[in-house]
């Protein structure tokens, strides 16, 4: 059997040698919905990824990720699954990346940063206002060095993620005979609807998997590139979120007379800045020292008035809240119902209700998930074998490869462990203690409440790029993310047997 040296450099060869491809499916699954917004205008948006996901299928085939066509699906819900084996594989390691995006917000890129198109990529670099672009974004190499970027919507949140998955399954199948998948089993998904439900494709999937196909790992390949700590950290961890939402119904009446009603707009207003303010001063909120402290929004509104000359029927809205670790989503409810404001409100006579909404829109596919908007905060172990392969791999394949004394969000020489801001599909792993059949071998982080697979994640794009007009991946860190993620499954196997 060939040597574990000569299989990682043969990785960090094909890596390179399938950039180029790599880069041209990355541009034409951004540029999807371009085809098809005359008929849909949000296509590519979360629950409108039909058309990517069929164009993902087809190049997962033609481009051999996998060893048969039936060895890439859709589930039920519309999650895009393919899957590579070896040889007696006893552990199972899954991928994840979400295949929708946030709106693209074109006639913004074109009117602020001329030449590049949220669909289309750079398109004209003399006309491009750098000025503009960089102070849209929190991190942009120099301008000789943008023949290395891919522009546009979803680029580094999380398109590239996905891409990076295909070229990982089609190595690990291209080096079977170099002991790439030796013991393992590698499923690869690109979920769906992960931007305004982030969470639920994994709760359906782990629900729908026999207990032998649960995962001991889950590789998230979301960005983790850092605007000042450098591109491509490896990270363990993040906050969990949760909606909260507040319905206050008054007493609709004319707004010539405001005292034959009750205006739940101005009792809601004054839930929202006592909120703020309570927010403001960290009264009620628990800081973690690696995961960071909880965090809580206003985020959503709508209004139900007859006019604009009128007292409100009803005033509805919601709170992002970002859970750390000691926070619990039954005290965070508890804290928005104890307001002082939820209390005057309900004694002016209006109704209050502050409840967790459910998630019921449906997939592209037509089927609905259904789940409480509560998304569980997880945190794998430091000391983790998942952990440490994923070190020892960036260690193996990218360190050798990077110069040292580099800043702002550009490559290191040395892994970087840290933790996401934003949230992830990683969310929807966690289940309640109990709730799941999990062989014990699969040896899943017990965090009291909750267990879940092991979690690590590292990908292509910067946090702080993300959703924004000009968003862009660098080429060299999808590169890179490839060959480690191809190079984790046996450092994983070796980190088990240590």
């Amino acid at each position: 059997m060939p040597s574990r040296d000569n299989l990682e450099t043969r990785i960090v060869e094909l890596a390179a040698r399938d950039l180029p491809l790599a880069r041209e499916l990355l541009r034409d699954v951004i540029r999807v919905p371009l085809h098809h917004l005359d008929e849909d205008p949000s296509s590519g948006l979360s629950n409108h990824e039909g058309p990517r996901l069929e164009l993902l299928h087809q190049a997962i085939v033609l481009l051999g990720a996998v060893e048969h066509p039936s060895d890439v699906w859709f589930d039920d819900v519309g999650n895009l699954v393919w899957e590579v084996r070896g040889d007696d594989p006893r552990h199972v390691i899954w991928m994840d990346g979400h295949s929708d995006t946030v709106r693209a917000l074109r006639s913004q890129w074109h009117d602020k940063l001329h030449g590049i198109d949220p669909y289309e990529g750079l398109v004209d670099l003399a006309a491009v206002d750098e000025a503009a672009l960089r102070a849209e974004l929190g991190w942009l190499p120099p301008r000789e060095e943008w023949d290395q970027l891919v522009f546009g919507r979803g680029a580094a949140d999380q398109l590239a993620g996905v891409v990076s998955q295909v070229f990982v399954t089609k190595l690990l199948r291209e080096l079977r005979d170099d002991g790439a998948l030796d013991g393992v089993t590698v499923r690869a998904i690109a979920t769906v609807a992960e931007e305004d439900n982030d969470g639920g494709a994994p709760m359906h999937l782990l629900r729908s998997t026999a207990p032998a196909d649960l995962p001991e790992v889950v590789l998230i390949t979301e960005g983790t590139g850092d605007a000042r700590k450098g591109a491509l950290g490896i990270y363990r961890g993040q906050r969990g979120r949760m909606q909260i939402e507040v319905t206050v119904t008054g007493r609709s009446a004319h707004g010539s007379m405001p005292w034959e009603g009750v205006n739940p707009l101005e009792h809601g207003a004054a839930i929202l800045v006592e909120a703020a303010r309570r927010y403001d001063e960290r009264d009620g909120f628990v800081d973690h020292p690696f995961l960071g402290h909880g965090t809580r929004t206003a985020s959503w509104a709508r209004l139900d008035t007859p006019s604009d000359c009128a007292v409100p029927e009803r005033f509805v809205f919601r709170f992002d809240r970002r859970l750390t670790v000691g926070e619990t989503a039954e005290q965070a409810l508890a804290d928005v119902a104890g307001l002082d404001a939820v209390a005057a409100a309900r004694a002016a006579g209006c109704v209050v209700e502050v409840a967790v909404p459910t998630y019921a829109q449906q997939t592209w596919k037509g089927a609905t998930i259904e789940n409480p908007q509560i998304y569980p905060g997880w945190l794998t172990p430091e000391d983790h074998p998942a952990v440490r392969a994923m070190v020892d791999a960036y260690g193996a394949v990218v360190t050798p490869h990077v110069a040292a004394g580099a800043e702002g969000a550009t490559l290191r020489a040395e892994p970087r462990v840290d933790r996401w801001i934003f949230s992830t599909d990683g969310v929807g792993y966690p289940v309640a203690t109990g709730s799941l059949p999990v062989p014990a071998d699969k040896g899943w982080v017990d965090a009291g409440a909750v267990v879940h697979p092991a979690m690590v994640g590292i990908g292509a794009g910067v946090e702080q790029n993300t959703h924004k007009v000009g968003e862009y991946v660098d080429l060299r860190e999808l590169q890179h993310a490839i060959a480690v993620l191809t190079a984790f499954p046996q450092r994983y196997v070796a980190a088990r047997r240590a």
